[in-house]
């Protein structure tokens, strides 16, 4: 005979910050994990962030931090719920900090795991995995962004060296990098890797001044005026691929990290409706903001839940670039509105930085650009549907 009292214990059981039950599909090391990112981005980088958002500040600091925490070694990169997990507890304070993850593994560990030379590799890597040393990628150029085939920057071989020039811009943690991973065409016309330390003659930084998002995290534009670059600093990568592969890493961070965000914004919103009074009695009483609440709760939930069956795919290595980029642009538009209504929850104080939503509405206007942009991810998923290539 079926217990139906147990049976409806499982119903009776909710919790509003994981509508869904999602922690039951987590193994203990993953919750392990998971709560300890939290702990770690609770003590070391919220009590920091307004200043360095308001300031453009962090660079180093945040990187080092990282570094000491674990983030970059092999071993949690490799785990990928653990990796996304922790992902998303970073940009939950901020998506600058976040953005340091994409930077030195997506765009500089992992292309010299994959393509480098054992001495580069044995050069770099311990380095770049304790925060030690920074890494940065140049591949977007002035007129070539989600175009990246097209990029101008060239590589001509001259004896045993390389000689490159071109300009990149748009370069997270350049002004603060001790190495670049520079994408320019050689004379193939094949994009090509090359890796670049920051006092390399030739090598020009200037900071992008003006930035209204991602002030956590300095960006830059670097330019290369007839560089050197030795044979053995050359990534074993021709074409297209090497670029993507990094791409499409970094969209695996972003597919969980988005929504550390948009719970964040969720949690403030929530929050602040119950204790928040008009009209003698709180916000959360209201039909309109408990529709909003539920609307947010679920686009969370199936996120990250489709989230979670991508980091399976990925550790079988059946994860593609389409499912990354259907992922990673649903991620960033879901969490963009859900930032948007909670700014518009909180009123006249959802514009003011210490309530947070601001700063995270702000930032996820570029993360819905970064890392491939929203409509160039539909198109290549359009392409793939169609098998037509519109773009």
């Amino acid at each position: 005979m079926i217990n139906l009292s147990k049976k409806l214990k499982r119903f009776i059981s909710f919790s509003w910050e994981d509508p869904l039950n999602l922690d039951s599909l987590l193994n203990e090391e993953e919750k392990l994990a998971r709560d300890s990112a939290k702990r770690f981005a609770e003590q070391y980088l919220k009590p920091r962030i307004l200043n360095d958002y308001r300031n453009e500040s962090g660079g180093r600091e945040i990187v080092k931090l990282l570094g000491d925490y674990g983030v970059f070694r092999q071993e949690t990169t490799q785990n990928s719920v653990v990796f996304g997990l922790i992902n998303k507890e970073i940009e939950a304070i901020d998506t600058g900090y976040k953005t340091n993850i994409s930077t030195q593994y997506a765009a500089t560990i992992f292309p010299i795991r994959l393509y480098g030379s054992k001495k580069l590799q044995e050069k770099y890597l311990e380095k770049l995995e304790s925060g030690d040393f920074v890494g940065a990628i140049g591949l977007t150029e002035a007129k070539h962004g989600s175009d990246a085939e097209g990029i101008e920057a060239n590589a001509v071989k001259k004896g045993s060296k390389y000689v490159i020039n071109g300009t990149k811009t748009w370069v997270s943690n350049g002004t603060i990098a001790d190495i670049f991973i520079i994408w320019a065409k050689n004379e193939k016309q094949e994009v090509t890797g090359f890796v670049i330390e920051k006092n390399t003659p030739g090598l020009f930084i200037e900071k992008l001044e003006g930035k209204l998002s991602l002030r956590a995290c300095q960006t830059a534009t670097v330019s290369l005026n007839n560089v050197e670059v030795c044979e053995e600093n050359v990534l074993k990568a021709a074409g297209m691929k090497g670029p993507l592969a990094c791409v499409g890493e970094a969209k695996f961070g972003l597919l969980w990290s988005a929504y550390g965000a948009a719970e964040s914004c969720y949690k403030i919103a929530r929050n602040y409706a119950i204790e928040r009074k008009q009209f003698g009695k709180p916000l959360a009483q209201t039909q309109l903001i408990q529709k909003k609440l539920a609307d947010i709760a679920t686009e969370i939930s199936l996120g990250l839940l489709s989230a979670y069956h991508a980091s399976k795919l990925r550790d079988e290595g059946k994860i593609t670039l389409q499912i990354a980029s259907m992922l990673k642009r649903n991620a960033c538009q879901k969490s963009l509105q859900i930032a948007r209504e909670a700014r518009d929850m909180l009123g006249a104080n959802g514009i003011i930085d210490e309530y947070e939503v601001i700063r995270h509405s702000a930032n996820l206007e570029t993360s819905i650009a970064y890392d491939t942009a929203a409509d160039i991810n539909a198109l290549i998923l359009g392409r793939s549907i169609t098998g037509f290539k519109a773009f």
